[in-house]
């Protein structure tokens, strides 16, 4: 079992498949914002960039699949992001369901190393308030279900991990 989940880790389709949910998540925001008109606060741009983390993890892992450093690094991008974005949506969804309003603050930009927001407005724009909740399915709102998808990141490089980082 540990063996077909070594060469599982090392093949393309393990890490086509990961770079590929990414890219489809990363669509899925990009049509909320422009085809609903759904506005994105900070924190959704901090998620929508956490799975730009995970995209950008996985085609490295895809690229360098056959090197075990690069596969290191890609596995650590990876995990980063998965947890760094629950994390993220966590806070999010506390932010929606607090009843104290003092309780938490939305910024108005982005706090990114380099202005990521004016380079590319159209991916990393702030426009909406975190509180709002303009959208849920099955009883969840948007950061419910960001919690969900990152969760499932982050469990996939909990199994992976040591599978990738031992059966070189």
């Amino acid at each position: 079992m540990l063996d077909k989940l070594a060469s599982f880790s090392r093949s393309t389709t393990a890490w086509a498949t990961l770079f590929m949910s990414a890219l489809i998540f990363e669509i899925v925001a990009l049509y909320f914002q422009y085809a609903m008109g759904l506005e994105p606060c900070v924190m959704c741009i901090y998620q929508r960039t956490a799975v730009l983390g995970v995209l950008i993890a996985a085609l490295i892992g895809l690229l360098g699949k056959g090197n075990y450093i690069v596969r290191l690094i890609a596995t650590a991008g990876w995990g980063i992001a998965a947890i760094w974005g629950w994390l993220l949506a966590r806070e999010h969804l506390d932010m929606q369901t607090t009843t104290d309003p003092f309780a938490f603050t939305c910024a108005f930009e982005p706090n990114f190393p380099v202005p990521l927001h004016e380079w590319i407005p159209s991916f990393f724009a702030v426009t909406g308030s975190c509180s709002s909740i303009d959208w849920s399915f099955a009883g969840l709102s948007m950061p419910g279900w960001m919690e969900v998808i990152f969760a499932a990141y982050a469990i996939s490089f909990i199994i992976f991990v040591p599978i990738i980082v031992f059966k070189k």
